[in-house]
């Protein structure tokens, strides 16, 4: 009778590891196989097994360059993203009336696709005929050259990303806002508590893993984003948007270097483990 009353509860244990199964083998395959397969490939020289691509890729002023470029990049895009998506989602949480058309509103940019959304910020953006100069102009202002600007380029890519990234971020911050017990809030309002100090002093703290979560994937999206600089800017002008991933699709499509746009990826992936890792281990610290 003993094995038999622990069955179901065998049963159980190994049912959640059944349902991602198929997902976990889809990744081996498609993910992590062309990972290994890539950091293969960059250590492959003329005589076999060799470090000389690393070696060409470090003595390389563009390769430096496109780091400095992607830190710089998700340096600043990264925080300004997560605060604003936590300020939507601080938004959106209250209950007003249509505040549901307000979610919808603030989702809708996520729906769009990143090929659709380079098309419109670049015709918005358009230094000659788009609809943003031509405001500023209307207001009296001088017209901007967004991402014809080696100084603009940049920042104007950051903008899409803002635009574009916010409201899937805010939608997991509102999960976890929802997700927080109101009775808590209400102890805290009977202690004397106002508005933001139950933001800064319980939401936050209770929002911690959802938070971990938000960095982390929003991280990991920035470092690995390649879509504008090949749409819209083309690395430049002057380099200024050339960032990793693009110095790798440039390597591989553009000089047809596929060892050095190997060691490339596998030191923007080991960048990408390192700062994953060291975030993972501030933000759940005490877990």
């Amino acid at each position: 009778m003993h094995p038999k009353r622990h069955l179901p509860r065998k049963r159980t244990m190994i049912f959640p590891y059944l349902v991602i199964a198929p997902a976990i083998i889809l990744i081996l395959i498609f993910k992590l196989y062309h990972i290994v397969l890539n950091i293969w490939s960059s250590f492959q020289g003329n005589d076999g097994f060799s470090t000389g691509n690393y070696a060409r890729i470090f003595g390389d002023r563009n390769f430096w360059n496109s780091i400095l470029t992607t830190f710089k990049f998700c340096i600043i895009l990264i925080p300004v993203q997560i605060v604003i998506s936590f300020g939507m989602a601080l938004l959106v949480s209250q209950r007003l009336r249509g505040i549901g058309a307000f979610r919808t509103i603030y989702y809708l940019p996520v729906t769009v696709s990143i090929t659709v959304a380079c098309i419109m910020w670049n015709m918005m953006l358009n230094p000659t005929n788009g609809v943003v100069n031509s405001i500023l102009m209307k207001l009296g202002m001088e017209p901007q050259q967004f991402f014809t600007s080696n100084k603009q380029a940049l920042a104007s890519i950051m903008m899409l990303c803002i635009w574009k990234g916010c409201g899937y971020l805010m939608m997991f911050l509102l999960a976890g806002i929802k997700d927080i017990d109101e009775t808590v809030y209400e102890s805290a309002k009977i202690d004397g508590a106002s508005y933001w100090q139950s933001v800064f002093h319980i939401m936050l703290p209770m929002l911690k893993r959802t938070m971990a979560f938000v960095v982390i994937n929003d991280t990991t999206s920035n470092l690995l984003l390649f879509a504008p600089m090949y749409m819209i800017t083309k690395g430049g002008p002057q380099n200024s948007t050339n960032v990793l991933m693009y110095e790798v699709y440039k390597s591989a499509f553009i000089y047809g270097d596929s060892a050095r746009a190997a060691a490339s990826m596998s030191v923007l992936l080991l960048i990408v483990g390192i700062i994953v890792a060291v975030q993972f281990k501030f933000l759940n610290k005490e877990e």
